[in-house]
């Protein structure tokens, strides 16, 4: 089986090639996103994978269906940039990697939060400059405080472990309690308890309508002057335009996000030599308590292991006839129960 591989990048390579050994499934790189315009490329392709900047809309779909695409595996566990009708329609199956490291994603989410609070970031290029004063670098005691967690899936209950670690009080909100959470001792709690108890408030919820700027200028307002926010979910859970004016008006103390709600056209690629068109987003970087990172929380050698044998996994088992219920996507999983208000 020919698997077409959008959005290939070389760190993902040898990984890949690996999980591939043996399965007799052909890779065929193909560096760019998968786009109406892109997808001819995949042509004679049983199989396409494709990552979460690509366009797998109807589309896209469509072009890809004609040129004898039936499955279509996902290196990610989100999967908002597929149009699951559309590829129901066309007779395309579609499968994800429902889970590889939640250890990845909720520790880079708990960097960024020492990150903002120590200013670390500010720190070291302080250092390069060979200005040692401290002015403006002070941060706080992560013990006691509290930290609402929104969304308590499998990355949810591992930044719960990591942050009771710390001495910190958590809380959670999602429609369906985690027991492992429970069993923990952390209670959940309606959105707006959460928004108004929380220090710092960790976004692990997927994007669906219902989730869909969640934090939105009401959310902000109820939420602690001078609350820490980070984001590693999905960009679109925050409404950016909001978040600005919060930060703007000094409501918002902080802000860690590893997701923008419009990086299809900025992340997993060098932008260095042009001019970001994207206004929002640039305002967004002129904030000196705002880190941003580029979609990288996923990016560790264990997360990238297990996304490959899962993507290659997936495709085999399409062949097979034998694809893992878990890993199916279909209607079933379009809207799932809300984690909002």
């Amino acid at each position: 089986m020919k698997l077409a591989v959008y959005s290939h990048r070389g760190y993902e390579a040898p990984f890949l090639e690996k999980a591939a050994q043996g399965t007799g499934i052909e890779l065929l790189p193909i560096p760019v996103a998968l786009s109406p315009l892109s997808a001819p490329l995949a042509r004679g392709c049983l199989g396409v994978s494709v990552f979460v900047g690509d366009d797998a809309s109807e589309a896209s779909l469509r072009v890809l269906a004609e040129g004898g695409t039936r499955a279509l595996v996902l290196r990610c566990a989100g999967f908002n940039h597929v149009d699951i009708a559309a590829a129901a329609r066309l007779g395309i199956t579609v499968a994800r990697v429902p889970a590889y490291s939640p250890h990845s994603v909720a520790e880079h989410a708990v960097g960024l939060m020492l990150a903002l609070n120590r200013k670390l970031h500010r720190a070291f290029n302080r250092v390069r400059e060979q200005d040692f004063s401290l002015d403006g670098l002070m941060g706080f005691d992560m013990h006691g405080k509290t930290v609402g967690i929104v969304g308590a899936g499998q990355i949810g209950e591992v930044a719960c472990r990591i942050l009771l670690g710390f001495g910190c009080r958590v809380i959670a909100h999602d429609p369906r309690p985690s027991e492992g959470c429970l069993a923990l001792g952390v209670p959940f709690v309606g959105m707006d308890e959460l928004l108004g108890d929380s220090d710092i408030v960790s976004l692990h919820c997927p994007l669906t309508p219902a989730t869909r700027h969640l934090i939105d200028r009401d959310a902000l307002a109820a939420m602690r002057k001078g609350v820490m926010i980070v984001n590693t979910s999905r960009g679109a859970v925050i409404d950016t335009r909001a978040l600005i004016d919060a930060l703007k008006q000094g409501h918002v103390g902080s802000v860690g996000l590893d997701v923008y709600e419009e990086e299809g056209d900025l992340f997993f690629r060098d932008l260095s030599e042009t001019v970001i068109q994207d206004d929002v987003f640039v305002r967004l970087m002129t904030f000196p308590n705002v880190l941003i990172t580029a979609h990288q929380a996923f990016l560790t050698r264990e997360a990238l292991t297990a996304i490959a044998a899962t993507t290659v996994g997936n495709a085999a088992a399409f062949l097979r006839g034998a694809v893992p219920e878990e890993n199916l996507v279909d209607a079933r999983l379009i809207a799932p129960p809300a984690a909002g208000r």
